[in-house]
């Protein structure tokens, strides 16, 4: 199975994930123009496109699905709730270009071609917000961006993962003192805001949560205006430094971008 974070981000999401066999988008963030560029950057020609997934109806994650679906007429999986407010805040041309809608639920498992995924419920202030896993020919991967704290649930389904994306919002500090209105402070600080820097490191540094068998730990949806690359790695490596040396992660941290495309990950 092959990963490929094209955006992460508060302005755009957007990953690609294949086999042999199956392609799937999961969220749809950009639109066709900077979607195909970043393909094109990591030297990818998709022509077609076997499922499309929503992890929820916000912008960043589903601005450019109408796009998305008159290029490659796939079929979409969402759950009802965040289809119904898909379809109030989308164009009409949402609508139009529609092929399929398959109809998904947290704690779900189902199959899209040789692609196993799981959804499960994370917690955001969105209409049903919810994270994948997904495995393929022995490897796992888990997506989960947007949530306000890691519920119990949500570190079990994140174990055994070969690549873990996992947000990594914003730094405290930079936060409390920045631009936004102390009423999106709040939002961002609540327990269906984002993951902080802290939050993620006290994450990372449980063995009893996070238990570090991930050849990639991709860090992302950096806030552009609260948070910067730097701080989030700084932050993680000193978190990953606390585990003991028999529990100690050896794989690769990675910190996605809004604005390049990652290397595709190989698993």
């Amino acid at each position: 199975m092959r990963v490929s974070i094209l955006a992460s981000g508060s302005s755009g999401n957007i990953t690609l994930l294949e086999t042999e066999r199956t392609r799937l988008l999961v969220d749809c963030g950009l639109g066709k123009r900077e979607t195909l560029a970043r393909l094109a950057a990591i030297e990818k020609n998709v022509e077609h496109i076997d499922g499309i997934l929503i992890t929820h109806e916000h912008t960043d994650h589903c601005n450019g699905l109408p796009q998305m679906l008159g290029l490659w007429k796939a079929p979409l999986y969402v759950t009802e709730p965040t289809m119904g407010a898909l379809q109030r805040t989308l164009p009409e041309t949402f609508g139009k270009r529609l092929k399929g809608v398959e109809t998904i639920h947290a704690g779900q498992h189902f199959s899209i071609g040789d692609i196993e995924v799981h959804a499960f419920a994370i917690p955001h202030d969105a209409a049903d917000p919810i994270g994948f896993t997904f495995r393929s020919n022995g490897a796992k991967m888990a997506l989960v961006t947007d949530l306000g704290y890691m519920p119990e649930l949500v570190k079990v389904h994140l174990k055994n993962s070969d690549c873990l994306m996992l947000e990594s919002n914003h730094d405290l500090d930079m936060l409390k003192v920045g631009p936004y209105p102390w009423v999106v402070k709040q939002r961002v600080l609540s327990r269906t805001g984002h993951l902080s820097n802290h939050a993620v490191g006290e994450y990372l540094s449980d063995p009893d949560g996070f238990d570090a068998i991930a050849r990639y730990l991709v860090l992302g949806h950096v806030s552009q205006e609260n948070n910067n690359p730097y701080l989030v790695r700084i932050s993680a490596e000193e978190a990953l430094g606390r585990r003991s040396a028999e529990c100690a992660f050896r794989g690769e941290l990675l910190v996605a971008s809004q604005d390049a495309p990652l290397r595709s990950l190989e698993l």
